[in-house]
């Protein structure tokens, strides 16, 4: 199995952005070390949920950082951009990190986060294919000319043009509609399992991206989807239980919080007086833990990965930098998974 870490770059109250930042590039760079495989960014814009606003600048401010471990996007959300100017800043974090970036794409989920940059949540499907289309093309075809619903483009040349050939790694998150999932297939690019799916629906979808995929011809294996997860690993349960109840309720609210909201932002209202008076419970950490997450013993973790593994999972993205964890928490969380999780998987 392989292993990537994942973040969002959480930004809780009482934590300032300078330092999230810091800890990521120290948790990438241990993560390097340690073996992991990919770090992967995600993007998200006018929340606390994440600082990714700018994914690909962090990426690339990381790449400087690090030698070898490869530098993931999950994802970016084309509709919010120009497709020619994400061809080009993908490209050129791609010779920035010489050759170490995955390309994730995907139409986003918050229609807040949709609402300031003008764009209807009800046509980014049309949007976002043509926009994923065109900086493929973009990265692949010299004299690129393309004349679209939503964008044209005239015998554009890419500068500088993309490292890796024909172009990066790329990914399409697929876990919402059919019509995205097909669109995938067709690329022949893997699909990916973010944190809000539960694990046995994520199986599901990996196994039916799988047997689409051979219906094509195309063959991509279940094995080469991303599937991220919370993760933490401790030497006892209870310790891990500790550590984790209150960052994973974060997260577990804040999803809540968000999915809520329709337009502005939530980054200058206060989280606890939202909680009194919301009128709907969101998921107990008993249930996110047991069906997004990977927590507990070692043995634990060995346990449900190997669970995983069986049924097809060949590619644990571990987000161990949930809800305001801990920095040193998540650097020896880091430690022992790697030591006595990934030795035995």
């Amino acid at each position: 199995m392989k292993f990537a870490l994942m973040t969002h770059l959480p930004w809780p109250e009482g934590k300032e952005p300078k330092d999230v930042l810091a800890e990521t590039i120290e948790e990438v760079q241990y993560g390097e070390s340690l073996g992991f495989d990919c770090a992967w960014f995600a993007e998200h814009h006018f929340t606390r949920y994440g600082l990714g606003s700018s994914s690909m600048l962090i990426a690339s401010a990381i790449a400087a950082k690090t030698s070898t471990i490869r530098l993931g996007l999950a994802v970016l959300v084309p509709p919010l951009h120009n497709p020619i100017r994400l061809a080009e800043d993908t490209a050129t974090l791609d010779l920035v990190s010489n050759g170490r970036l995955d390309v994730g794409f995907g139409r986003g989920a918050a229609r807040y986060e949709f609402v300031p940059f003008g764009i209807d949540t009800n046509d980014t499907q049309d949007r976002f294919q043509e926009s994923v289309n065109m900086i493929e093309g973009m990265w692949t075809t010299a004299d690129y000319t393309n004349h679209g619903q939503y964008y044209s483009v005239e015998k554009a040349n890419l500068v500088p043009q993309v490292v890796q050939q024909p172009h990066p790694p790329s990914f399409i998150a697929a876990t919402r509609t059919s019509a995205t999932l097909e669109y995938a297939v067709a690329k022949g690019w893997p699909t990916m399992v973010g944190l809000t799916m539960e694990t046995e629906p994520g199986i599901e979808l990996c196994e039916r991206y799988a047997a689409m995929s051979k219906e094509a011809g195309v063959n991509v294996p279940s094995t080469a989807i991303p599937f991220f997860r919370h993760a933490y690993v401790a030497p006892t349960e209870a310790q891990a239980v500790q550590d984790t109840q209150t960052p994973l309720q974060w997260m577990i609210d804040m999803l809540q919080w968000r999915g809520k909201l329709t337009e502005g932002s939530e980054i200058d209202m206060n989280l606890d007086n939202w909680r009194k008076t919301r009128t709907e419970s969101p998921p107990t950490y008993d249930h996110v833990r047991k069906t997004r997450s990977v927590i507990g013993t070692p043995d634990q973790c060995v346990d449900q990965l190997r669970a995983m593994e069986s049924q097809g999972i060949g590619y644990f993205g571990c987000n161990f930098a949930f809800g305001g964890m801990n920095h040193d928490k998540i650097m020896a969380s880091m430690k022992l998974f790697a030591e006595e999780v990934m030795t035995r998987v």
